[in-house]
């Protein structure tokens, strides 16, 4: 990201946040809004009907948690 880019940066320290987490979690939040936005687009404009674009994406949403929970464990 740029210095002109429309995403807001993470909090500081001196924000009165408490973790790390809860400073990245806004931020988190919109890119993950707009990730969303932009496969489900791709996939309507490839001729998905976009409550199959939505069914997928939950789909790697769930694989994604998988697989995190498998390297933790």
């Amino acid at each position: 990201m740029t210095a002109s880019s429309p995403y807001r940066s993470a909090a500081t320290a001196v924000e009165h946040i408490l973790t790390v987490q809860e400073a990245l979690e806004p931020l988190y939040m919109e890119l993950e809004q707009e990730v969303e936005t932009r496969l489900l687009e791709a996939a309507v404009s490839a001729g998905w009907s976009a409550d199959e674009a939505l069914e997928a994406i939950d789909e790697l949403k769930r694989h994604d948690v998988l697989s995190i929970e498998d390297q933790e464990s």
